[in-house]
């Protein structure tokens, strides 16, 4: 059995693929608590998404904080990335129930190869999301993002579920703003990882 690639320093935008083996380290919560990645006691879905406030990052989580109950009961420990300071994140996501991390320098976007570009707001299935993203923080009368925010508004999502040893299981590069993992999809991964013969990284639905 050959053994599996572990995933060194990466240059900026290049992208891993399942079977990869990240390096263990322990990140830091905008709320103070210690995350391991991987984590001996599961699963992690380690989720990128944009600034501080982003509405439609916003609009993917409160689907995630919905059905976290799920998600925790198959075995995943959800970790959401973001290219803020803790500071500016602490008032947007004190309400959130899994770890928010901090990443202003964009240190593990350029290790996971999490890219920019304008087609992140540009690309034709993005352009309801961001209207129901934007209605639903009106409603929710939602703190309201920078007008400048940290690291800008042209970053693009991705996903990545890791098993206890730091084995990549799946990985999702999204195309657009909000293209990733469903909740549906979170748990069918998961249940994959657990069931004999069934590849977690078969390819996941692109959301409507």
């Amino acid at each position: 059995m050959s053994a599996m690639p572990v995933m060194p320093a990466r240059p900026p935008s290049r992208r891993i693929a399942p079977g990869t083996v990240v390096a263990a380290r322990e990140l830091v919560a905008v709320g103070g608590e210690r995350v391991p990645v991987p984590d001996p006691g599961g699963l992690v879905h380690l989720q990128f998404r944009r600034f501080a406030g982003c509405p439609v990052c916003n609009l993917h989580l409160r689907s995630i904080v919905r059905r976290h109950a799920e998600i925790t009961a198959a075995g995943v420990r959800e970790v959401v990335v973001f290219h803020s300071s803790a500071e500016e994140l602490r008032p947007h996501v004190a309400d959130l129930p899994f770890a928010v991390i901090a990443d202003p320098g964009k240190r593990l976007y350029a290790e996971f190869g999490v890219e920019v570009s304008k087609r992140s707001l540009l690309h034709p299935r993005a352009w309801r999301h961001i209207v129901r993203a934007v209605a639903a923080a009106l409603l929710r009368r939602d703190r309201t993002p920078s007008l400048r925010p940290e690291g800008g508004r042209l970053g693009l999502p991705a996903d990545f579920l890791i098993d206890r040893d730091g084995r990549v299981l799946a990985a999702k590069y999204g195309e657009h703003v909000y293209d990733q993992w469903p909740v549906e999809e979170i748990l069918r991964l998961a249940r994959a990882a657990v069931s004999p013969g069934t590849s977690p990284a078969a390819p996941a639905p692109d959301p409507a």
